[in-house]
């Protein structure tokens, strides 16, 4: 265990509870306990198919204005690992030392998510990458949490038994997102990882890719090749509609994210916050990232956890599962049990 003695608003030390990265990728998972026992949580991070790991997670406690405060994060990154790394080191250190945590929470945790992106872009100003992340965050004050998305990674809890999502996927189709973008002046069109540099002339599906197909039709002569090229096109077509994705400029599949600079008009990091009072109908919380969504609908996320005791028993079961179901990206969770028992036990000891 790690304590930040950073200062903080009118708070006491930060204490992180989860440990350093695994910087291989390989299997990492961890808990912790409250010390009055009224809540646990687990993490469960792994690499799974990918080459490289570019998920990172986060979860801090610490107290502010009386109240005890604590932090739980996901951060997928894309295109490299850094946005996602920079965010575990300071999303959560700028959200406690802004004025306004203790009094607007909503407007501190929108302000701290720009701010932050803000720093990472000024951060690799000087560099020819471009990578992005998710953030998926969850700050508990007290009994009320408050939920930030930004990008595909997702939040959801069991209430009374049922899934209930606290965060909804940024997703270049989403209606609202789409007529964002483009009144922005950008552009939604479907592509796969492989058809990803379209060429909008005609329409979108005149794409660069093409260009060898004609070459090949030329080639041949108009009596052979035009039957074989007609083929070829509808074959890749179909290939297209069938393994591609929504994406911001035929590039990104996610509406919102931190850095991506190239996209940033289109691209923000601006949250869409969601707010839920902890009271005895509220079991469980989980936070993932979209190695685990991919694959395993919230209804099972929340059945699967609920079979575990033990909250790193259950990330470690849901990111197994994510797994053997086939997911072919990096899968991080966070599991968080709330005891509602134990504070019932304690207010009829005290009464």
């Amino acid at each position: 265990m790690m304590v930040d003695t950073g200062a903080t608003a009118k708070g006491g030390p930060v204490v992180d509870v989860s440990l350093e990265k695994d910087d291989s990728g390989g299997y990492a998972s961890g808990g912790w306990k409250s010390e009055d026992g009224k809540m646990s949580c687990g993490y469960s991070s792994f690499r799974g198919k990918r080459a490289t790991m570019e998920d990172f997670y986060d979860i801090k406690t610490s107290e502010v204005d009386g109240k005890a405060v604590c932090l739980f994060g996901i951060f997928d990154g894309h295109g490299g690992s850094r946005a996602a790394e920079f965010l575990r080191g300071h999303l959560f250190q700028n959200l406690l030392k802004h004025p306004s945590f203790s009094t607007n929470t909503k407007l501190a945790i929108s302000e701290t998510y720009q701010k932050t992106d803000m720093e990472f872009l000024d951060s690799e100003k000087d560099t020819f990458r471009d990578d992005g992340s998710t953030a998926s965050t969850a700050v508990l004050v007290g009994n009320h949490l408050y939920v930030a998305n930004v990008g595909d990674s997702r939040t959801i809890i069991s209430k009374s038994g049922k899934a209930i999502p606290l965060s909804e996927d940024h997703k270049p189709n989403r209606n609202d997102e789409r007529r964002r973008i483009e009144s922005a002046g950008g552009v939604v069109m479907w592509a796969g990882e492989e058809f990803s540099l379209p060429m909008k002339r005609y329409s979108n599906w005149v794409c660069i890719d093409l260009i060898p197909l004609w070459c090949r039709y030329l080639s041949k002569g108009r009596f052979l090749g035009f039957i074989n090229v007609i083929i070829e096109v509808v074959d890749w077509l179909e290939n297209l509609r069938s393994s591609g994705t929504w994406r911001v400029g035929g590039v990104l599949a996610m509406s919102r994210a931190f850095g991506n600079r190239m996209l940033k008009q289109f691209v923000v990091a601006e949250p869409e916050i969601q707010d839920q009072e902890i009271d005895e109908e509220v079991e469980l919380l989980v936070l993932a990232s979209d190695g685990l969504w991919d694959v395993v609908p919230n209804e099972d996320a929340i059945s699967l956890a609920q079979a575990e005791e033990e909250p790193e028993a259950a990330a470690r079961k849901l990111t197994e599962t994510a797994f053997t179901r086939g997911s072919a990206d990096n899968i991080t969770c966070i599991v968080v049990r709330f005891n509602h028992k134990k504070a019932v036990a304690e207010g009829s000891q005290q009464g």
